[in-house]
């Protein structure tokens, strides 16, 4: 299953596990799936003497993760490969208290003080790039907190069970049977999610309030070079963010930032908490931010769960989020047929018809990749001509099964109150409106700036961005702002990038010249 490169990184990984661990299946060896698992596992297993196989011959295919004879709270029903080989691998180094995703001292015990018993279970596609992030996620919480399970059921091999549920977006995470969240997301959002749900001692946890020089908020491209640039002033800096990386995280290729030729959103992402790591930065992902006061020059900010950080300077790098339709029926059938994601959603419309709305370099991109999985992908544009660049067109054109309609507005997200049944779309040249009969939606209408909560601070313009000055400043000193969610153009990683680090610069000079009170 694991050939011989892998199974020596594997052996590397898992050098100086403390604890003895065994994976406990309960399968049928008549499922389809057994030999893969068995084989999957016992490769597993075979790089480490600290991991032992036991099973038992049951129904289904599922297993535990068990450390020194106990249970982890940690489970799989299917095959934990692609994706979720990482989710593996880390569901092992977390037991032992290792791995890159540990969260800080405040987010661990918001976690331990979340009110169980807590049964959670997270729906899959091994295709899906998003789906491990909350795999992982739940699996530390379970870590951390005994009164926590998870378990990860690949929808692929638990069909039924999926169609039952009438799911048609992944990842989908129930608590205890009711659904609690479906898509991308990380640490923090379902942390704050499950605090609400259940509850959680926050009086044992207490008010944290830290001062530092510069704050960035946000941890993409511009975020991670505002913070460097900071630090390599000498600057005492945080970096509040939700996860590192942000919208990067979400680029399957990127062949367009100068001096690296190829390579992933989320090997950058990587780089650049690898980069920050580097300098003496405080990097506290999984944080949301509530509230932004200004007090005798002092920037106040208030993040999900208490916390309280305070500095003279505030560097807003919080970037963008993919932009909504905003129709009737939209919202509704989020999941049940309108996604965002064609990697991570689109095997689930294997063999049937969808349509992607927008004719820019994503769109055009998500039609031909889902021109391979479904029968046929219409692509509805708003303008009289496509935006993408002439090599996509061609690509797209060239596929038999992809259809093009131009001056087209959509205006309702039809369904038959569980899911997407088609769309109705207006015709701009001659007003008319039809209903496209289909399977599902995919919205690729480009991004909207995550600037909602800094809107009664800082002067934003029609589209929501944060206005800037040639300098990264807003109209409010001691506050910057750079990348997708200023008023730059082109959004560009390379670009955010400069961005970011002219935001550092600039405020380190306001701080020179005394502008910035500290």
């Amino acid at each position: 299953m694991l050939n011989e490169s892998l199974k020596k990184q594997v052996t590397d990984i898992f050098t100086g596990l403390k604890a003895e661990y065994s994976f406990d299946i309960h399968a049928s060896k008549q499922h389809k799936g057994y030999d893969e698992l068995i084989a999957l596992l016992e490769d597993v297993a075979s790089c480490s003497e600290k991991i032992t196989v036991n099973f038992t011959e049951k129904n289904g295919l599922l297993f535990y993760l068990k450390k020194n004879g106990k249970s982890t709270g940690i489970s799989f029903r299917g095959v934990p490969n692609g994706h979720e080989f990482s989710s593996l691998l880390l569901a092992i180094l977390n037991s032992d208290g290792k791995g890159k995703n540990v969260p800080d001292e405040y987010i661990s015990k918001r976690i331990k003080e979340l009110k169980g018993p807590i049964h959670l279970t997270t729906y899959v596609s091994l295709t899906c790039t998003n789906c491990p992030d909350i795999v992982q996620a739940l699996n530390m919480m379970a870590v951390l907190n005994p009164a926590i399970s998870h378990e990860m059921v690949d929808g692929a091999i638990n069909q039924q069970e999926v169609d039952a549920l009438k799911l048609q977006g992944v990842p989908a995470v129930f608590a205890d049977g009711q659904l609690l969240h479906v898509g991308r997301s990380e640490l923090g959002e379902l942390l704050t999610k499950l605090e609400k749900h259940y509850g959680s001692n926050h009086s044992s946890i207490g008010t944290h309030t830290k001062a530092y020089d510069v704050i960035v908020v946000g941890g993409g491209p511009a975020g991670s070079a505002s913070a460097i640039y900071s630090a390599r002033k000498g600057l005492n800096v945080a970096i509040l963010a939700e996860r590192i990386g942000g919208q990067v995280k979400e680029t399957v290729g990127i062949e367009n930032l100068i001096s690296i030729p190829k390579t992933t959103g989320e090997e950058l992402a990587t780089n650049l908490k690898l980069h920050m790591n580097a300098y003496n930065i405080d990097i506290l992902e999984h944080r949301s931010v509530t509230k932004v006061e200004i007090a005798d020059g002092q920037k106040i900010i208030h993040v999900n769960g208490g916390e309280i950080f305070t500095a003279p300077a505030l560097i807003i790098a919080t970037g963008a989020s993919w932009r909504k339709l905003n129709i009737p029926g939209e919202s509704e059938y989020i999941g049940k047929g309108v996604a965002f994601c064609p990697h991570c959603d689109g095997p689930f419309y294997q063999g049937k018809h969808v349509a992607v709305i927008g004719g820019g370099n994503s769109g055009i991109e998500a039609a031909i990749d889902l021109a391979g999985i479904c029968s046929k992908v219409t692509v509805f544009e708003f303008l009289d001509e496509l935006k993408a660049d002439k090599v996509l067109q061609e690509k797209a054109k060239s596929q038999s099964n992809i259809e093009i309609i131009l001056g087209a507005q959509t205006t309702e997200v039809i369904g038959n109150g569980e899911k997407v049944t088609g769309i109705k779309v207006k015709d701009r040249k001659t007003e008319q409106e039809y209903i496209k009969e289909l399977d599902g939606i995919f919205v690729q209408i480009g991004l909207t700036p995550n600037s909602g909560i800094f809107k009664d601070i800082v002067n934003t313009n029609r589209f929501g961005e944060i206005e800037v000055d040639t300098h990264c400043r807003t109209n409010i000193p001691g506050i910057y702002a750079a990348g997708d969610v200023a008023t730059t153009p082109y959004k560009q990683i390379i670009i955010a990038m400069g961005e970011g680090a002219k935001a550092a610069l600039s405020a380190f000079e306001d701080r020179i010249r005394g502008v910035l009170v500290h």
